[in-house]
């Protein structure tokens, strides 16, 4: 069965998409740790980060790199942390997110519930970072 991330991919399901090329997709989660927290997959749908193919794996290095520059050019932070759990979703993806202090990316806080108008108007704002 398809990953809600390749159903993401599919456009089977909406999603704010930041940016994409022919491999990677970088959409805002739905559920963010802070505004902005965006998460980045490779097109191949892929469990484990470690079991990718090392140039997709260094590709989507690359890719979360432009978009980190995007997140931190539009999103007031100290910096953007990454972070790959990989046990929430059985497709490889990395979280992007802005950071002001070390908790920000303490994945047992609270997630934001943010509305669909909110999440739009950030994902406007990181798309225009480019």
């Amino acid at each position: 069965m398809a990953s809600i991330f390749t159903k993401i991919i599919n456009r089977e399901i909406p999603a704010e998409i930041i940016a994409e090329d022919e491999n990677y997709i970088a959409f805002l989660d739905i559920m963010p740790l802070f505004k902005g927290h965006v998460l980045v997959v490779p097109k191949q749908e892929v469990d484990y980060i470690f079991n990718l193919e090392d140039n997709v794996l260094a590709g989507l290095h690359v890719f979360a790199k432009k978009v980190a520059k995007a997140i931190d050019n539009t999103i007031k932070c100290t910096r953007v942390g990454v972070a790959v759990i990989g046990l929430e979703v059985p497709h490889v993806h990395v979280h992007l997110v802005p950071l002001r202090t070390m908790d920000d990316i303490n994945f047992t806080r609270p997630k934001l519930k943010l509305t669909p108008e909110e999440l739009k108007a950030i994902a406007d704002q990181i798309r225009a970072g480019f």
